[in-house]
């Protein structure tokens, strides 16, 4: 059915549990797992200031490393449940894009995500990051609550 599974994880509570359906799911089909985190870039303002320059280099640093561990995490799920799994980050503003551009670059035919359960009026007015790929993706979601 699915042979490689885009696990999405920004490291919160309800990305951990969507990873944990996500390797168990994967188990079950026999499939692989690509564990993938998506970092805010820093913002364009910064780069107008000499003094920031420093800043950007430390703040890349910093989020890469806590990509790798939140990508860490799953590997160690799957590893756990016998799941081959590989992970990766992208730097984007727009997370449902670079999850939809992952998902196609990796020839995921799954992509595996938790929600933060927002109403209806919270994702009228604030947006979804979920709701967003929902609208953008020709593959596959499931979302977890």
């Amino acid at each position: 059915m699915f042979s490689h599974v885009l696990i999405a994880t920004d490291g919160s509570e309800h990305a951990m549990h969507a990873a944990e359906t996500g390797v168990e799911l994967a188990r079950k089909l026999g499939a692989r797992i690509y564990a993938f985190h998506v970092l805010a870039p820093l913002p364009a303002v910064a780069y107008f200031s000499d003094v920031i320059q420093h800043a950007e280099d430390s703040y890349v640093e910093r989020s890469v490393a806590r990509a790798q561990l939140h990508l860490a995490d799953i590997q160690a799920m799957a590893k756990k449940a016998g799941v081959e799994s590989h992970g990766g980050y992208a730097f984007d503003r727009r997370p449902y894009v670079a999850i939809v551009g992952a998902a196609k670059q990796q020839h995921c035919d799954l992509i595996v995500m938790g929600t933060h359960s927002y109403t209806s009026l919270d994702r009228l007015l604030l947006g979804s990051e979920t709701n967003k790929l929902l609208t953008c993706c020709d593959v596959p979601v499931l979302v977890c609550h």
